[in-house]
């Protein structure tokens, strides 16, 4: 297993992270995301700690709190060899105030997520989305309390946007309170969406990049071509998420394809190794409903693509350049002594 450095912390964390989203199975997707009962929760999680893994992520919602409390009764004693993740925001019940991330809420949600779990402390909180009603301010004033009473160790977000982040980072460093150090967010070779403006500020920033769904909901399992799935059982035949681009995604799946026979690997495990070879990533999460998922998925960390791998497989996936993005190229090329602006894509493209 290898590691990195969690955000700009000085904590190390495996770069593959279990997630615990198809732990337990209670309510709406999670009965077709999840399903998995404990001896098989515990078994995932034991081989996981066998194979160096050192980082679990989870959150209150999976299963409406199931997949926390499966988490902490698989670990129990080895509970301090890990780093543990969970989020705060989605509803958790009915009531006016059980959802979203006002101080009432996080504070109440933290307690039960810490009851469910079986700690003291969550090493990395993270909250789970934007929340339009509640003031950032207030939001990350709870936070920096749960960090000063020694309940949570480091905090995070998922699914922001760049100017979400930096507006967050601003507030943190103009009141002297806890920052963020990770984002989760979706990102796989049939979704590179955030390499316009999240990754670039991800660096900037030297916040860490926790991927979440790497393989697309199981499209870049392996088990999808154009000539249909190999597994009517797959979730993503259930499940349409997150959304892909039908056709390029299949040019993709035929480039890593491609790569996965020169490298004597399976296509999944394709999908994780790019992303490991990308310089914003601290940790990819892996989410196995199988012993035989897992395995094949703990070996990404030992296939080495070669630059003409990565090459293909960014021609195939690359976006489409947009605007701003554009310009830059333009308007920078001549930035330096001696060099002369670049019209060159833009002549061509006008033939």
């Amino acid at each position: 297993m290898q590691y990195q450095q969690l955000g700009n912390t000085g904590v190390f964390v495996s770069r593959l992270c279990l997630g615990a989203m198809t732990f337990g199975g209670k309510g709406g997707i999670f009965e077709v995301i999840g399903g998995l009962p404990q001896d098989e929760v515990d078994k995932l999680v034991g081989d996981s700690l066998e194979a160096g893994v050192n980082f679990i992520d989870t959150a209150n919602v999976y299963s409406y709190g199931e997949s926390e409390t499966m988490t902490g009764k698989a670990l129990g004693a080895k509970r301090k060899d890990v780093v543990i993740a969970t989020k705060v925001f989605g509803r958790m019940g009915k009531g006016a105030n059980e959802v979203g991330l006002s101080r009432l809420h996080i504070m109440q949600s933290v307690e039960a997520s810490l009851k469910r779990l079986n700690t003291d402390y969550i090493d990395l909180y993270q909250i789970h989305g934007f929340d339009s009603v509640t003031p950032l301010e207030e939001t990350l004033g709870a936070l920096n309390d749960l960090v000063r009473q020694g309940k949570v160790r480091y905090i995070g977000c998922s699914n922001l946007t760049a100017w979400h982040v930096m507006k967050a980072l601003g507030i943190s460093a103009q009141q002297h309170l806890e920052k963020f150090i990770t984002l989760q967010a979706y990102y796989a070779l049939v979704g590179r969406e955030l390499e316009r403006e999240i990754v670039p500020m991800l660096l900037d920033q030297k916040v860490g990049l926790l991927v979440w769904s790497p393989l697309a909901g199981g499209f870049l399992s392996g088990k999808f071509t154009r000539a249909g799935s190999a597994d009517n059982a797959a979730r993503r035949s259930k499940f349409s998420f997150p959304p892909v681009n039908l056709e390029k995604g299949y040019d993709i799946i035929d480039a890593m394809q491609a790569v996965a026979q020169r490298r004597n690997a399976t296509v999944a495990q394709v999908a994780l190794a790019w992303l490991l070879y990308q310089p914003a990533v601290s940790s990819v999460i892996i989410g196995a409903r199988s012993v035989a998922q897992l395995k094949d998925n703990l070996a990404s960390v030992d296939v080495k693509l070669e630059a003409e791998d990565l090459k293909q497989l960014d021609e195939v996936s690359k976006l489409a350049p947009e605007y701003p993005g554009w310009m830059f190229g333009t308007q920078g090329s001549d930035r330096r002594p001696g060099q002369v602006r670049d019209w060159s894509r833009f002549v061509a493209a006008a033939k």
